[in-house]
């Protein structure tokens, strides 16, 4: 079976995998703290510790794999979407790697990544989705659903037409005054808040197309409003307002889904991505799951 050395660096964290067919043997994770003070991915200062921490992440990953530089058959590489200068970063390693090599390069769409993950063979994961299936992609610069005919045959059927949920989360969380990233944190704090407390409005997007702009303001002008009259609203009602912002983000996410698999008459359901680790998500999908009779499947 091939042995693959797959590099991601398609925004803030450089990625290194080594995979024996659906395998994984390694893969380790080089963050970027850097990114803390701005509230948000600054694309120069992440291509620049992507180029600090791409060759001792490699290392590691041969280390913890047990394998050498001359076992390895190919090497992927994440071609897009992403940041073009952390995505140079990657590409232009991997040709390196290759060419030193004379092994083949084999480049990939990380949205399609989001989605295959779901065939990677671990002790974790025993079951794959079947198709065709329908895939809910959700990270912090992508929303879409997708219908999955095969592994590389694959529509997309709605997307954003603006700001995607992981974003939407993030710049909630900075107006609470949350660290970024925020995602984790909110969905942390809403654990201890109700879901209900405070109403947002749902975007009017015709279609299996999303919309988060119009959320975000709704919620900045709610914020501004309730602190004129109280200084320490944020600080009083923070547990509700995460459960209740992250409520009218995920709302909108099992919403769209609900339709798409109403229309394509597809009932195994899948969701990748950054956002999918959100349990509040994970929970209204499984819900939904029960009432549809849907197959749904989460990475782990």
């Amino acid at each position: 079976m091939p042995i693959i050395l797959a590099i991601e660096s398609s925004c803030d964290e450089t990625s290194i995998a080594i995979l024996n067919d659906r395998k994984v043997l390694s893969n380790i994770i080089a963050n970027q703290d850097v990114h803390q003070y701005y509230g948000g991915v600054v694309p120069e200062l992440a291509s620049r510790e992507h180029q600090k921490n791409i060759v001792p992440v490699i290392h590691e990953a041969l280390n913890k794999a047990a394998i050498k530089k001359s076992d390895i058959d190919a090497v992927a590489f994440t071609r897009g979407p992403g940041l073009m200068g952390s995505l140079l970063v990657g590409v232009s390693f991997a040709k390196s790697f290759a060419q030193a090599l004379s092994i083949p390069m084999i480049e990939v769409n990380h949205m399609q990544a989001h989605i295959l993950a779901h065939f990677i063979e671990d002790e974790a994961n025993k079951d794959y989705p079947t198709f065709p299936f329908l895939a809910l992609t959700v990270s912090g610069g992508h929303t879409q659903i997708v219908r999955v005919d095969d592994y590389l045959d694959m529509t997309v059927l709605g997307s954003t037409l603006d700001d995607a949920a992981g974003e939407a989360f993030d710049k909630a969380g900075q107006l609470l005054g949350l660290s970024y990233p925020a995602g984790p944190k909110i969905d942390a704090l809403a654990k201890k808040g109700n879901p209900e407390r405070f109403e947002f409005p749902y975007p009017k997007v015709q279609g299996l197309n999303f919309s988060y702009s119009g959320l975000k303001t709704a919620f900045l002008y709610f914020l501004q409003k309730e602190m004129r009259r109280d200084a320490d609203f944020i600080k009083n009602n923070l547990n509700d307002l995460c459960a209740s912002i992250q409520h009218a983000i995920v709302r909108i996410l099992v919403g769209k889904l609900k339709r798409a698999s109403e229309e394509t008459k597809i009932k195994t359901i899948t969701v990748g991505g950054g956002v999918s680790a959100n349990s509040y998500l994970a929970e209204k999908l499984h819900e939904m799951g029960i009432k549809k009779r849907w197959n749904v499947f989460i990475p782990p």
